[in-house]
């Protein structure tokens, strides 16, 4: 799903030009999307996280499931970081959370360091972000896999081996340019039907 914009001609009242923007590249903070970020530095009680816009996000330490000023989580330079928007707005620093309204983690946190993190885009996200997405359901037959999707365009996956994460990194990659029976057919001949 594309991007539409709306530009107004110049001094002319009416008309003006539409296009469409399908290749969205660089992602912009939505209040409420839930993105992968990468922590690039501790500053004080504030961690810095790289999501793939135009500026960093900011992470309180206290924005984590049983958080408390004794409590601290365990969090360093290079971590992946999977978590929600809480401020988003061309005039404020991007603020992110990983807990939800009632303070649970909902999944979000730290994400384990053994899995592989890759970039795909903006469209191919949210396809695969929405309910009973095929891709997901075809995948899931061929192994067991952990999956954690960013509307930033982030994904990492960590499957039982190296080799079948990096087959199922591949067939997601390639997932925007193949058709629905090609896919299948990929899959086919990975699963030796």
């Amino acid at each position: 799903c594309g991007l539409l914009r709306h530009r107004q001609a110049g001094g002319a009242a009416a008309g003006g030009a539409y296009w469409v923007d399908s290749q969205q590249k660089r992602y912009v903070p939505v209040k409420g999307d839930h993105v992968i970020g990468i922590v690039t530095a501790k500053a004080g009680d504030v961690f810095k996280l790289d999501v793939g816009g135009s500026e960093q996000a900011s992470l309180s330490y206290l924005a984590f499931e049983g958080a408390t000023k004794r409590n601290r989580p365990n969090v360093q330079v290079g971590d992946l970081i999977y978590g929600q928007f809480l401020v988003a707005n061309k005039d404020m620093e991007p603020e992110m959370v990983c807990i939800d309204s009632s303070g649970r983690s909902s999944g979000m946190g730290i994400i384990g360091q053994d899995g592989f993190l890759f970039k795909v885009s903006l469209g191919l996200v949210r396809k695969l972000l929405a309910p009973k997405c095929e891709i997901i359901q075809e995948l899931s037959q061929l192994y067991p896999f952990e999956l954690v999707l960013g509307m930033n365009g982030r994904i990492w996956v960590k499957a039982k081996t190296v080799q079948q994460t990096l087959i199922i990194v591949n067939i997601l990659e390639a997932c925007e340019y193949m058709t629905a029976e090609q896919r299948k057919q990929a899959l086919a001949r990975l699963s030796g039907n």
